[in-house]
């Protein structure tokens, strides 16, 4: 059999806990793969999670008793989460992104998935007190960005339709009026995505009046569970008052001057750095 070094093993460690963030993994899993004691083990996991901790990779957790294990969550927050927001904000920026109409071309940027990865942690970040059941979404643009957030999370993903397949069984549909065009529109869940009594929490791509993040609270409540926050990548910062009450943005888009070819973005930056121990 070949002799495994320690170095070998804690990479090997690291990835398995990265690869499956939120998941409270058994150490007898650990030690039978390596075929290593428990006492090596927890060597190996204080050397991850103090490199993990050094360069502000997230947070490896260790539960103790029958039931324990350990488990990664990937916290992204302080400058490592400013250095994310202000990348983008800059992409944002540039002024061949402005299209006829005064809008701004974002599809790069919301398919880019090392960005959204980025953009899940740093939500699962500002939401991880809230304990989400689930994450929903509207098709299509934000489907990327909540995925990476249910991820972080280690939570499924639901997604609203803007019209019910047959395919997918009976459906719950409402009609909602669009906060920007002022035109009813139509929202729908499959019955079977959404169990009641869950806890769920809202991410889109973009809000502008916040007429699809109220169709979405509506469509959860008819649905029996509870809507726990909002969450949007960026959000415009003209009408003020949304039609949601509250909602946390990551970037604020605060002009888009067609014939002047400028485009003004704010990052929601922290300035403070939690701890997690």
């Amino acid at each position: 059999m070949l002799k495994i070094r320690r170095v070998e093993r804690i990479a090997a460690l690291a990835k398995m806990l990265v690869d499956r963030p939120q998941e409270l993994l058994p150490l007898s899993f650990f030690c039978e793969y390596f075929g290593i004691a428990k006492s090596t083990l927890s060597e190996d996991i204080l050397s991850v999670r103090r490199s993990f901790a050094l360069f502000r990779l997230g947070v490896v957790e260790t539960v103790y008793g029958a039931a324990g294990g350990v488990r990664y969550i990937p916290y992204r927050e302080g400058e490592a989460a400013n250095r994310v927001l202000t990348e983008i904000a800059a992409r944002l920026t540039a002024d061949e992104r402005i299209i006829p109409g005064g809008f701004l071309y974002m599809s790069d940027i919301l398919y880019d998935w090392r960005l959204m990865n980025a953009v899940g942690e740093i939500f699962m970040t500002r939401f991880a007190a809230l304990r989400p059941d689930c994450i929903m979404t509207v098709e299509t643009k934000g489907i990327l960005p909540a995925m990476m957030v249910a991820r972080a999370f280690n939570k499924p993903l639901v997604i609203a339709r803007r019209d019910s397949r047959v395919t997918e069984g009976s459906a719950l549909s409402i009609n909602y009026v669009s906060g920007s065009t002022k035109r009813i529109q139509t929202m729908s869940l499959t019955k079977r995505a959404l169990a009641p009594g869950r806890r769920v929490l809202i991410i889109d791509d973009f809000m502008k009046a916040g007429g699809t993040a109220k169709g979405m609270r509506e469509l959860v409540r008819e649905s029996g569970s509870e809507a726990v926050g909002v969450g949007v990548l960026v959000a415009t910062a003209e009408p003020e008052r949304k039609l949601v009450e509250a909602y946390m943005p990551l970037l604020v888009l605060r002009e888009v001057n067609e014939e002047a070819r400028r485009v003004r973005v704010e990052p929601q930056l922290l300035a403070k750095e939690a701890e997690h121990e």
